[in-house]
């Protein structure tokens, strides 16, 4: 597969220092299995962004990522590393949908608009991975349900179309449960403004 990919980067190379930095992050038994690389091979060409290998891969560099997989396939730990991977002025950080969630409860529809438009004293919106969608459930603030990562992701949609402002997602939902969760108009958001990569359903889980 390495000789397929025509890059001035050493692919190899590459997975031996994310296997490095798996391990001083999540400790001894972190491993890149052969079987997961051409799912890593992607992640590295569009962090990097290696456009003649994302070209062959169909990547879109203007678009974030969803990478989606079966619980327990390393999605999130990957995409932890991949922080460190990507060049400064395209660094994002992950937050977990739960988390995101819990602060609606407290805070209420502000959080809305700090995982979308930034917070109030920020220039800019950031680039975020926001780990796990479909883990946090539809919540009430004051009595009034909302699907709180709808919201963002439609207002994220909105950023992504005026500033070119990426969002990334991890998730064990399928498109069709994306959009029985989330509504039509979020899954053809998303699927306006993410490239997806999928591990198989058959991966095996590696906690």
């Amino acid at each position: 597969m390495e000789n397929e990919i025509k890059t001035h980067y050493n692919y190899q190379e590459i997975i031996t220092w994310i296997e490095q930095k798996g391990i001083e992050l999540y400790g001894t038994h972190f491993k890149i299995l052969e079987v997961d690389y051409p799912i890593i091979y992607k992640l590295i060409a569009y962090f990097l962004k290696d456009e003649p290998t994302c070209f062959q891969y169909n990547i879109n560099l203007n678009k974030g990522i969803l990478l989606s997989g079966p619980i327990g396939c390393g999605k999130t730990s990957i995409m932890n590393i991949m922080k460190y991977l990507t060049p400064t002025e395209h660094k994002f950080f992950v937050k977990p949908c739960r988390d995101i969630s819990f602060e609606f409860i407290q805070d209420g529809y502000q959080i809305i608009h700090k995982y979308s438009k930034g917070k109030l004293y920020e220039f800019e919106p950031k680039t975020i991975c926001f780990d796990d969608l479909g883990t946090e459930s539809n919540l009430k603030y004051y009595g009034n349900e909302c699907n709180v990562m709808a919201e963002i992701l439609l207002s994220r949609y909105d950023v992504y179309i005026a500033k070119r402002i990426q969002t990334h997602i991890t998730t064990n939902l399928s498109a069709s449960e994306i959009e029985t969760q989330y509504g039509n108009r979020v899954r053809s958001r998303m699927r306006q403004m993410l490239n997806l990569i999928a591990y198989d359903k058959t991966t095996s889980d590696k906690r």
